[in-house]
């Protein structure tokens, strides 16, 4: 544990970080083409990033910036110790992965019915059942189930913790190795996680956060579920992302705004925040547009000057 004093909550000595910019971060942008997208891969994984999301096995008419998944995965360098993960809607979309030869896959269900429907064409049942049909096409494949909207929905608005436990618990006991809490549409505060956690006590050990900065609160959401002990989150590089599913729903975390906490902090992630910005300036060039993140520009406290 990082010895801060007492002006600071006991917080993990390391944590663990996905990044899903390849996938969440490029899904509601323009198409960028394959060997660009295989580029920031690898520019993530040279910055010491060790698991990231590189596509989604989606209808490309749905999401056509998702276009060439197969491409993609069979495109990037294979390294001991880097998992690469892909976003599946449902069996076919788990056997074109698995073919493919990812890592990991991540599957989504809603705390929210009507988002559920919007995004993968299902009812909530209907989700669990196809993660366990997914679970058992995977064999040692392990499956990490994104449970989304789980601090609300512009739908439904306030989803309660015990609501997204218990969907949580249904899909682990469909057979997900791993869960992951979604704020898909960035409605959590340091409360909402709070009482999360409260309401996880006692059920499921292994549980990520995959957090949204709609409204500004992504980086104060991730360090409340530091000091809460949450060792797991997912982000994207430059901050950018959003459901084309969910109207106003904004971008991710930024890799490189946690990164840059967290080196402050004394908390461990193995990854060069200055390699990461270099990374999101890829981004820039790949979308054609300043990205959000502010760490990504005047880059971490440490540079004395803000520029690249």
């Amino acid at each position: 544990m990082s010895d801060l004093g007492p002006a600071l909550p006991e917080l993990p000595s390391s944590i663990a970080i996905r990044d899903v910019g390849p996938r969440d971060g490029l899904q509601p942008e323009e198409p960028v083409a394959v060997a660009d997208r295989i580029a920031l891969v690898h520019a993530l994984v040279a910055a010491g990033v060790t698991r990231v999301e590189v596509a989604a096995f989606v209808s490309p008419k749905a999401v056509p910036a998702m276009a060439g998944a197969a491409e993609v995965v069979a495109g990037i360098e294979r390294r001991a110790g880097i998992t690469y993960a892909a976003l599946v809607p449902n069996l076919r979309g788990a056997e074109m992965a698995l073919a493919a030869g990812v890592d990991e896959l991540t599957v989504t269900l809603s705390a929210s019915p009507t988002y559920n429907r919007r995004n993968v064409n299902m009812e909530v049942d209907e989700s669990v059942a196809v993660i366990a049909t997914i679970v058992a096409a995977a064999g040692s494949t392990p499956v990490d189930a994104v449970v989304s909207c789980a601090f609300g929905s512009p739908y439904e608005d306030d989803v309660s913790p015990a609501v997204a436990v218990a969907l949580g618990s249904r899909a682990a006991d469909a057979g997900a190795a791993r869960l992951t809490y979604a704020d898909t549409t960035g409605m959590a505060t340091p409360l909402r996680i709070a009482e999360l956690h409260g309401a996880l006590a006692g059920t499921i050990d292994d549980v990520g956060l995959h957090l949204h900065d709609t409204r500004g609160t992504a980086l104060v959401n991730a360090y409340a579920a530091l000091g809460l002990g949450f060792t797991r989150f997912d982000t994207a590089v430059g901050g950018l992302g959003g459901s084309p599913f969910a109207h106003g729903a904004g971008g991710n975390l930024a890799t490189e705004e946690l990164v840059a906490l967290c080196d402050d902090l004394g908390v461990a992630t193995g990854i060069d925040v200055e390699a990461l910005v270099s990374a999101a300036a890829l981004v820039e060039e790949l979308v054609g547009r300043p990205v959000p993140s502010g760490v990504a520009h005047a880059g971490p406290r440490t540079r004395r000057s803000p520029s690249r």
